[in-house]
């Protein structure tokens, strides 16, 4: 191996530290992936965790500078073909390999802008961060997932957006409690946290379910290299959203909605063996 690819895979080897060091259950999806697609679906996930970051942890500095300093070394990076920073030289790799649009980039740097910028969200606003944070990330991954195939990721491109939205939302009614206390922050549009009710919540549930549903058909149509990873993912998400919907309001604005990580490994399992069988 010559010192160039060292370099390249070093950096790319870090990305996947950073993943395994923060979701167990991304790690496990990305697991079930055809090998060849692991490193690349690695260094998207380090990209956008350590931009989240920036704006979810480091309250005790300038977080405007150090994200605009991100934005501007993630652009640098993609257009030299290089970093010292491993994360943005993996990133970079990918999206000049994969040929990543910039504009999701840019829509996913805004979203974590807003996070700086609003603590309550107006419908528009919502959407727009739900697309930036969630939904171009999806489209990130699709991209490295048709590899190539331009036709197949465009008939693909709206159910990785909704799959990407249901995930997003789910995480939204799992975290309302810490984006909350923490954070200050409430994303469903007209819903206030001191009453936060059962009709709310049932409203928010119905179209988390819509996501959800829109995107199976996606799935099923992703190709073989990635099918079974996306399905984990899917069934994971479902059975934390499923767990939710069976609490009352008043559980979710006190504590946080968990599945064990013996649930994970049983998800994993069960998933791997249905499509075997052919019968997930």
């Amino acid at each position: 191996m010559d010192a160039k690819t060292l370099f390249d895979q070093t950096t790319l080897e870090c990305s996947k530290l950073i993943t395994q060091r923060y979701s167990t259950s991304f790690t496990l999806g990305i697991k079930t992936l055809d090998k060849k697609l692991h490193l690349p679906i690695y260094g998207i996930y380090g990209f956008v965790r350590y931009a989240d970051e920036i704006v979810d942890t480091f309250h005790d500095k300038d977080k405007k500078a150090l994200l605009e300093q991100f934005k501007h070394d993630t652009y640098e990076s993609i257009k030299k073909g290089i970093s010292l920073n491993p994360v943005l030289h993996a990133f970079q790799m990918i999206v000049n390999q994969y040929n990543i649009d910039l504009d999701l980039i840019e829509a996913f740097l805004k979203s974590m802008e807003m996070d700086l910028d609003f603590k309550t969200y107006n419908d528009s606003r919502y959407h727009e961060y739900i697309y930036g944070s969630a939904e171009v990330v999806g489209l990130m991954c699709l991209k490295v997932f048709c590899e190539g195939n331009q036709k197949m990721y465009e008939s693909l491109k709206e159910p990785a957006c909704k799959l990407g939205s249901a995930f997003q939302k789910v995480n939204f009614l799992r975290d309302i409690k810490s984006d909350y206390e923490e954070r200050g922050r409430v994303y469903f549009p007209g819903v206030d946290f001191n009453h936060f009710d059962k009709s709310a919540k049932e409203l928010i549930e119905e179209d988390i379910q819509k996501d959800f549903d829109e995107a199976l058909d996606g799935i099923r149509r992703l190709p073989n290299c990635a099918k079974m990873g996306v399905k984990i993912a899917y069934l994971y998400y479902l059975k934390l959203f499923d767990k939710i919907r069976k609490l009352p309001p008043e559980t979710i604005t006190h504590q946080r909605v968990r599945i064990p990580n013996s649930r994970k490994f049983s998800l994993l399992l069960g998933t791997y063996f249905g499509m075997k069988l052919g019968i997930v």
